[in-house]
């Protein structure tokens, strides 16, 4: 994506310098014949919708006369167009068109179907993803309580967050995990925490609960300490991995929304009838950089005097890491997992009496309301860039079709702005080098539609979406 575009080329028409582009149909009639329009007619072309292509159109818009401009404002929004929509080429007054083999009639047959209003499932992004250089994206899609869009952009020489939305009959799924010091505990976690929260529901035979929740965060971090554990003597480094959880779920007009970490849910609500949005963050983050994490760890190790160093002008849990909370990092809660062969530098020279971080989530869940609009999770990548009030403002203010992928735009080009560079300079920079710039960034924007949330509707199959593992 450069310059917040993608693809679309020049022009509305195919021309003598593109071939392949002429050669969509075979055409057995080889005359010309020639049209000319009185005015004021407005022309417009859609590019991949186009079987016979003229030649002889002139390039210069004409949107001069009042008819013109009065059928341009009339015409449907983006969102409502043909997918393969270049642009408008207007022209007026006498227009000669060269046509093969059909008459204007028949284009203008195709240009109205392609103004046809499309359906959800006519959306070309609503059932498949995309990529666009590091950034992996669905525009679009359903679950059982409205839309939601889907995004992330990796900076990463390994793509350290994992993502997922699940769908069923309990209700809807979202998790964010925002991994550091490799993939292995995000993946982890991404494989398992929802299938442990779909067996606590299916032996307890009940409705999600704060506990529900809790104990499928319990029975993760067990399992990955326990994998770490068997690879300890082949892949001991797996000791220093970790991740952020950010969860979210949505069961019977019920929000529930459970954190580790620093990863963010954002809600907007809808002020009145004002017409304006308010930015309501629901997660607690758990970062040594706030004030209360620094007080709640001092708290928790009053011997302690180097629970939290502030090294380069960050404070961090024992001088090693910024985020007090997580699934993995078992070096910082085992002692048996702090000694070689791991790196030095997550070697801690006094023993380890406590764990120093907690895989205990806080959770809130409170109902959701006739004027909850959507909500927005995201790792941290992008609260770095943008507040909680810009994104919300991001989101209410443009089509719901690439809300995720918009959101990540607006941060990069935030990040370029800081280093004093273009967007589309930051954008040639490939995964590795890109970190000295931007993290990786998951966003997913659910859009609630109420009447479906009240009904405790279910898709007619269950969904499962997973970010790439890789790009």
């Amino acid at each position: 994506m450069r310059d917040g575009t993608r693809g679309g080329g020049g022009g509305g028409f195919p021309t003598a310098s593109s071939p392949n582009k002429r050669k969509k149909k075979a055409h057995s009639c080889s005359s010309t014949t020639e049209h000319t329009l009185s005015s004021p007619h407005l022309l417009l072309t859609c590019a991949s919708c186009l079987t016979c292509a003229p030649s002889t159109l002139p390039h210069k818009p004409f949107l001069s006369s009042p008819s013109s401009s009065s059928f341009l404002s009339s015409l449907p929004s983006d969102s409502e167009q043909c997918p393969h929509w270049e642009r408008f080429r207007c022209w007026g007054l006498r227009v000669r068109v060269s046509e093969r083999c059909g008459m204007l009639q028949a284009l203008m047959s195709l240009i109205t179907r392609c103004w046809k209003p499309l359906s959800h499932a006519d959306q070309p992004n609503a059932a498949r993803e995309s990529r666009d250089g590091l950034l992996w994206f669905r525009d679009i899609g359903k679950f059982a309580a409205g839309d939601f869009s889907f995004a992330v952009v990796q900076a990463n020489q390994v793509l350290e967050d994992q993502s997922q939305i699940e769908s069923g009959p309990f209700g809807t799924f979202v998790g964010v995990y925002d991994g550091h010091g490799g993939p292995d505990a995000s993946r982890y976690v991404c494989d398992n925490l929802f299938r442990n929260f779909q067996a606590i529901l299916a032996e307890s035979r009940s409705v999600v609960t704060p506990e529900t929740i809790q104990e499928a965060f319990r029975r993760t971090e067990e399992g990955f300490t326990a994998l770490v554990s068997e690879l300890w003597s082949t892949r001991p480094q797996i000791a220093t991995t970790g991740t952020c959880c950010l969860v979210g779920v949505i069961c019977r007009q019920t929000l529930f929304v459970a954190s580790l970490g620093d990863s963010r849910a954002v809600l907007g609500r809808r002020v009145g009838n004002t017409g304006g949005m308010a930015a309501i963050q629901l997660s607690t983050e758990h970062n040594a950089n706030i004030d209360s994490i620094r007080q709640e760890l001092k708290e928790l190790h009053p011997d302690d005097p180097q629970i939290v160093v502030l090294k380069h002008g960050v404070w961090r849990v024992k001088g090693i890491i910024q985020v007090s909370r997580s699934i993995g990092d078992v070096y910082m809660k085992h002692a048996q997992f702090n000694r070689e062969p791991i790196n030095p530098k997550f070697r801690l020279p006094e023993p380890m009496n406590m764990p120093f971080l907690s895989a205990n989530p806080t959770i809130i869940s409170q109902p959701l309301q006739p004027n909850d609009s959507f909500l927005i999770f995201a790792s941290d990548g992008l609260w770095e860039h943008l507040s909680n009030d810009q994104a919300v403002d991001i989101v209410h203010s443009s089509p719901r079709a690439g809300s995720a992928k918009r959101l990540i735009k607006a941060a990069l080009q935030e990040a370029a702005r800081k280093r004093e560079m273009r967007y589309s300079d930051l954008y040639k920079i490939d995964k590795k080098v890109r970190r000295h710039f931007h993290d990786d960034i998951t966003v997913i924007v659910l859009f609630l539609n109420h009447d479906l949330v009240s009904r405790g509707a279910v898709l007619n199959s269950p969904l499962t979406i997973r970010s790439a593992l890789d790009h």
